[in-house]
């Protein structure tokens, strides 16, 4: 008997995949198996009522070998060169024996919604590498690029074995914040200017910032690199920190020399110590995993509010009403809950 195939553009593509169990999905990312895992956070990505439900029971099982990676949430103004710098990095690290996996977080295509960016070519040395793992998420619209299922793709990067997490962000809109409450270390990155450094920092991002690194510190970028970072060190000195344990400091390197690399991850992990020995890395995780429970349980409100069919009836007139100033925000918001029967 012949493998079922299945058709694209009316020829065979090959034979259909195997349906995995949820015990297959979890032996196979528990046992590092590269293509279920890939299959796994396709799964947990899926807006599939169904693959949604199974995703859920996989992430249950795995649960309790997840939280050992060293999560770290890197963020920075285009063109600062984040790709380059997670890259060497990242090389750095495997090189050394760790594991890392790399979630970068793709704008979405405004027609199809789907990634644009070809991560595994922007880091084709780290791709290559078989203790690393680059997973592109397209951002389908999301706050800030940042995925629905960022945080659960971590948890099963984890589980298989993974020992680092970089999550990259776009660097726009609030990702930032979103990034840094799914981190243990949030760094972000920043070019040497000409006197305007300061004016690439939005507004709060030195208070969730664990780390300023002034990226691309070599040949006539030196004396700026250092100019720059003389100015990010006063701006965060008049700061209050957002950890009682951890003064965030400001360094230089050069990802693209790979220079200053190796010291700035010493004190990423000088920063994981130090929390982890005053018991603020646990509470830390813990805080967020409240904070992503009511994130979801809004999220889930919103989709069933949208979606319920007395809302979609009533919701275009009440739109216009208010839209024409016959209606006050208020009341429309009212007339729309008591339709969903609240």
């Amino acid at each position: 008997m012949t493998e079922a195939k299945t058709q694209v553009a009316g020829r065979p593509s090959g034979p259909a995949r195997r349906h995995l169990s949820v015990d297959d999905y979890v032996d196979g990312v528990r046992a590092g198996n590269r293509a279920i895992l890939a299959r796994a956070i396709t799964l947990v990505e899926s807006r599939n009522p169904e693959h949604q439900a199974q995703a859920q029971e996989i992430l249950l099982r795995l649960l309790s070998h997840t939280g050992g990676a060293h999560r770290v949430g890197i963020s920075g103004v285009p063109g600062v060169g984040k790709s380059t710098f997670i890259e060497t990095m990242g090389t750095n690290l495997v090189d050394r024996g760790s594991k890392v996996a790399v979630l970068a977080v793709d704008p979405s295509s405004s027609r199809s919604g789907g990634s644009i960016l070809g991560d595994k070519t922007r880091m084709a040395n780290l791709a290559a590498h078989p203790n690393a793992f680059i997973r592109p998420s397209p951002s389908a619209g999301t706050l800030g690029g940042v995925t629905r299922t960022t945080r659960e793709t971590m948890l099963v990067c984890e589980a298989a074995g993974f020992d680092v997490v970089l999550v990259e962000t776009v660097g726009t809109g609030q990702s930032e914040t979103m990034v840094a409450d799914m981190v243990d270390f949030f760094l972000v990155l920043m070019l040497p200017g000409a006197g305007d450094e300061l004016q690439g920092i939005k507004k709060g991002i030195l208070e969730i910032a664990d780390m300023i690194a002034v990226n691309k510190a070599e040949g006539d970028n030196k004396v700026k690199a250092r100019l720059a970072k003389r100015q990010y060190e006063s701006a965060l000195h008049i700061m209050t920190p957002a950890s009682p344990n951890w003064t965030p400091p400001v360094v230089t390197c050069s990802a693209l020399a790979n220079q200053g690399i190796d010291e700035l991850w010493a004190k990423v992990e000088e920063h994981r110590h130090t929390l982890w020995e005053t018991g603020e890395l646990a509470d830390r995780r813990r805080a967020q995993q409240v904070r992503w429970m009511w994130s979801m349980l809004e999220d889930r409100l919103m989709a069933a509010l949208r979606t319920h069919p007395e809302v979609r009836r009533d919701l275009p007139g009440v739109e216009a009403a208010v839209s024409d100033g016959r209606l006050t925000a208020v009341l429309a918001a009212e007339r729309l809950l008591r339709a969903f029967g609240i």
